[in-house]
């Protein structure tokens, strides 16, 4: 090996130019910058510059979004680390040309940019077409005579795509928000944007604008992204050959598919002469137990193929409204709520499930679950699983500590007992409650917190309320309950997470849906099993709207070219015989919970379940409309049932996930909210 004082002499001592003997020694500093990390046992992090761009890339995304993670780890499967920070587009791309950033991403391929940058392989990128406003007269791209919006600095992208533009007039302008809101009040006819950023631009931002505007058929193409290397960096060769070594290595291995897979962003794939039912669900036990038991199905129906995309709670929800938004078409099947079902099915977005089989026995549904999925006199999803909210407890930690959970517990009596208990250094969290961001994660309790505590989302006359002192004094609560008493990093913990850490025995006390006690009781998959106790959900100021009722249903989308088979399916999945199915192959404990009368009756269950009737009467006593001492004019306990909701739930929710992570002050998010969902509201037409 050469030693460093060789390198040093053969660079000085060269008869070479001063220019090049002063790029050798920046080379040979790099070289002992590489070397000492490497005696420390690690490579300093490649400085790479980003941007926002939402839903492929974002801090505020899960791994910062799908094409973050593939860089990443692309590098990773080379021997890199990264350190990746965000900037607005054009500083990032100003840095990364200057040699100040060693590559920046995700960009689109520029020949005029070569001169400046090396170009990555491609990455998985865009799909990019023309979206028009609905039932226009642009049913066919025609460009000559109309008006074309174009983000800034992506002109070239129509050239690169082959898309004609003969006779066309363009604005160009600075966001993707600012061109849908032009498209919407007509001062263009098409706007050029990829199918995810406008259809998650309206979910989160824009919601009114959802089932109004569509993508010109067959103006939909991809466009790859890359990572552009600086030529004005002396690493930069040998950094994209690594890079692109290590984007083969996990393409091969399938990772970036699985990790486009967990992003809702794998595109479907054609299953030759069969039919192919696509179908979107959650990821939590029951879900997994329906997609094992349905290679029966398929076995019985050997014309069938099931193509499944099972989520993250908040990406399917995220996934399946975006769909709707555009009138995508993704899916055929939908795991969707009571709150979707009847707002979906008003905008006749859903359809209605007439003639259900005589054996499926309608009839035997809870009364309050059919409801919740029924508009109109029709029902719009089948439910397969119901809940409401309780509290659990561990047993044996209230006998040590010398207390007793009261039937109908105070969230200021679980604060007390969360203090007593609570001891982190034996991992014996006092309270383990959801923190991950989402409006079907920490708001589904918060809300129930929020109505517990008194407060309201909005007033008679819909204005926003969330700067009123009882808004501010749960929010307190809920975060210092958790800063204090909760297990570490609580905003990364959605239901899944909690679930796991309650029945690996970590949570003296967790309050979440009734669903998870087939999981804390079974002896299979719960360490503490035969020491959870339980309690209903917990009152403040008001016993009225602190408990939930949540039904997960399979539902058929209008723009499902499958639908006699996806309604074979679904009553299939949601019947009394797949239940029984589902005891037989699982046992008793892992029966579907909380849609039909008969599960109740069924001594089997009932033996194995002790929780089973108290479950039941949560379901059948709980208060959907959420009520607070205050009136107000909306319905639902943990959410607000507006379509508005998803969008002012994720921004709501994200503000108190940042202080839940000390990134952001209670004050500040709460303003920012009520900021928020007063122009949301406004825009919407609430209260004009």
């Amino acid at each position: 090996m050469f030693t460093l004082s060789y390198i040093f002499h053969q660079v000085l001592g060269s008869r070479l130019n001063r220019c090049w003997a002063i790029k050798k020694i920046q080379i040979v500093w790099l070289f002992i910058a590489v070397a000492t990390s490497s005696i420390a046992g690690q490579l300093p992090p490649i400085e790479l510059s980003t941007y926002e761009h939402n839903p492929y890339i974002g801090q505020h995304l899960a791994g910062k979004g799908a094409i973050h993670e593939i860089v990443e780890q692309a590098f990773d499967a080379s021997g890199y680390t990264i350190e990746s920070k965000f900037y607005p587009f054009i500083r990032a791309m100003k840095l990364t040309k200057t040699g100040s950033s060693v590559a920046v991403f995700p960009i689109s391929y520029d020949g005029e940019l070569e001169a400046e940058m090396y170009f990555s392989d491609p990455l998985p990128g865009e799909r990019l077409g023309m979206l028009h406003k609905k039932n226009s007269d642009h049913a066919t791209y025609e460009p000559r005579g109309k008006y074309i919006g174009v983000l800034r600095g992506r002109y070239s992208d129509l050239k690169r795509m082959d898309i004609k533009t003969t006779g066309a007039k363009f604005y160009q302008v600075s966001s993707n928000e600012d061109l849908l809101k032009m498209l919407y009040v007509g001062r263009v006819d098409y706007v050029l944007i990829d199918k995810f950023t406008a259809a998650d631009l309206m979910v989160d931002k824009l919601p009114y604008m959802i089932g109004k505007l569509d993508f010109v058929k067959d103006t939909i193409k991809p466009l790859n992204f890359y990572v552009g290397f600086s030529k004005k960096n002396p690493s930069s060769k040998a950094l994209v050959t690594a890079f692109n070594q290590g984007l083969k290595k996990i393409t091969a291995a399938g990772r970036l598919n699985s990790i486009l897979y967990e992003h809702g962003l794998l595109s479907y794939q054609s299953s030759g002469s069969k039919k192919v039912l696509r179908i979107a669900t959650v990821a939590n036990p029951d879900m997994l137990t329906m997609k094992n038991l349905s290679r029966q199905y398929e076995l019985e129906h050997p014309d069938i193929v099931l193509d499944w995309r099972v989520l993250d709670e908040t990406v399917l929800r995220k996934r399946l409204l975006s769909d709707l938004a555009v009138s995508d078409g993704q899916f055929d099947v939908m795991t969707i709520g009571a709150f979707e079902a009847q707002f979906w099915a008003r905008e006749h977005w859903l359809t209605p499930l007439v003639q259900l089989p005589h054996n499926y026995n309608e009839a035997d549904l809870i009364d309050q679950v059919r409801q919740s999925l029924s508009y109109d006199s029709h029902i719009y999803g089948l439910p397969f699983y119901a809940e409401s909210s309780m509290t659990y407890y561990r047993k044996d930690l209230f006998k040590q500590a010398g207390i007793t959970m009261p039937a109908n517990p105070t969230w200021r009596q679980i604060r007390l007992y969360a203090a007593i208990i609570h001891n982190p250094k034996e991992k014996i969290y006092g309270i383990c409650l959801r923190g991950k961001a989402g409006w079907g994660e920490n708001m589904a309790v918060i809300n129930t917190i929020v109505n517990a505590f008194g407060a309201r989302w909005f007033d008679q006359n819909w204005q926003a309320q969330l700067n009123s002192r009882q808004w501010f004094d749960a929010i307190s609560f809920y975060i210092g309950l958790l800063q204090n008493y909760g297990p570490p990093s609580p905003d990364k913990n959605g239901y899944s997470e909690i679930s796991q850490l309650a029945a690996a025995g970590h949570c003296g006390i967790t309050i979440d849906a009734t669903v998870a006690s087939s999981l804390l009781f079974d002896p299979d998959k719960s360490k503490v099993s035969n020491l959870i106790g339980y309690a209903s959900a917990p009152t403040a100021v008001t016993s009225r709207g602190g408990g939930w009722l949540w039904v997960w249903a399979l539902a058929i989308p209008s723009s499902s070219t499958l639908k006699e088979d996806a309604f074979e399916f679904i009553t299939w999945a949601t019947s009394k015989s797949y239940i029984d199915k589902v005891a037989q192959s699982n046992g008793w404990m892992a029966m579907p919970p909380g849609t039909r009368y008969s599960t109740y009756q069924n001594d089997n269950y009932r033996f194995a379940a002790p929780f089973s009737s108290f479950v039941l009467a949560a379901i059948e006593n709980s208060a959907p409309k959420g009520e607070t001492p205050r009136t107000h004019p909306y319905l639902g306990s943990n959410l607000v049932a507006i379509p508005e909701y998803p969008a002012l739930g994720t921004e709501v929710g994200q503000n108190i996930s940042l202080v839940l992570a000390k990134k952001k002050t209670l004050s500040n998010a709460l303003r920012s909210s009520q900021s928020f969902v007063a122009k949301k509201m406004r825009l919407a037409g609430y209260g004009n």
